[in-house]
């Protein structure tokens, strides 16, 4: 999968201090893809950088601290499917929902804020997860690209088998070319590698 400047576009999820070691919410090793993702963004090889942020309000319905008697990582159903219950992490204008301060964003085209929808969570850059209706809401990043004669996308970032994942395997289906920079990846446990290997190969992400 050759890339073209004009039509390829960076993707960078979710880097926030709240998924780094000693954050509210924190990937296994997830500080080790910062300096790699510096990098990129300093090598100016991409025309078109987007950074998403996960920007949650107080309370919000993915957080444990939300459902009387559950602890984060139990499992509930939300608008009738399956939800993990997190950590409060990344709230609105806290410290922890920042962009990770020792990346030079000044490249950035566009930062998507994501999960500010109290009742809804929003793993996948351009689409939220499954509302009270039933639906899966586009967030409007798609057809942003479109515009841009964006074709393919790279992504990095966090977590590596929910944000990144579900970013992935959305953009496929919206008719993007997508090569996911695995080692510019953590996920939230190692045990979820085999799985998002298996997922991304299902629906013909190219892995570097």
């Amino acid at each position: 999968m050759s890339q073209h400047p004009d039509t390829t576009a960076l993707l960078v999820i979710d880097l926030q201090p709240d998924f780094m070691p000693g954050g509210a919410l924190p990937c296994h090793e997830g500080d080790a893809v910062v300096p790699g993702i510096a990098g990129l963004l300093a090598s100016r090889r991409y025309r078109t950088v987007v950074a998403t942020q996960d920007w949650h309000p107080p309370g919000h319905a993915s957080f444990a601290s939300s459902h009387a008697g559950r602890r984060p990582f139990d499992t509930v159903e939300l608008h009738g499917h399956p939800q993990v219950l997190w950590p409060d992490h990344c709230v609105q204008g806290t410290p922890g929902a920042a962009l990770d301060p020792r990346v030079d964003w000044s490249p950035l085209d566009l930062v998507l804020r994501k999960g500010s929808n109290p009742q809804v969570d929003s793993y996948s850059a351009l689409r939220e997860n499954i509302g009270p209706d039933g639906s899966r809401p586009p967030t409007g990043l798609a057809g942003w690209l479109r515009e841009r004669g964006i074709e393919e996308l790279h992504m990095c970032g966090l977590a590596r088998d929910y944000c990144v994942l579900w970013s992935a395997q959305d953009a496929v289906e919206a008719g993007f070319r997508v090569r996911f920079l695995w080692q510019l990846t953590r996920p939230v446990t190692p045990e979820g590698d085999a799985p998002t290997r298996a997922a991304l190969n299902a629906v013909g992400a190219s892995l570097a």
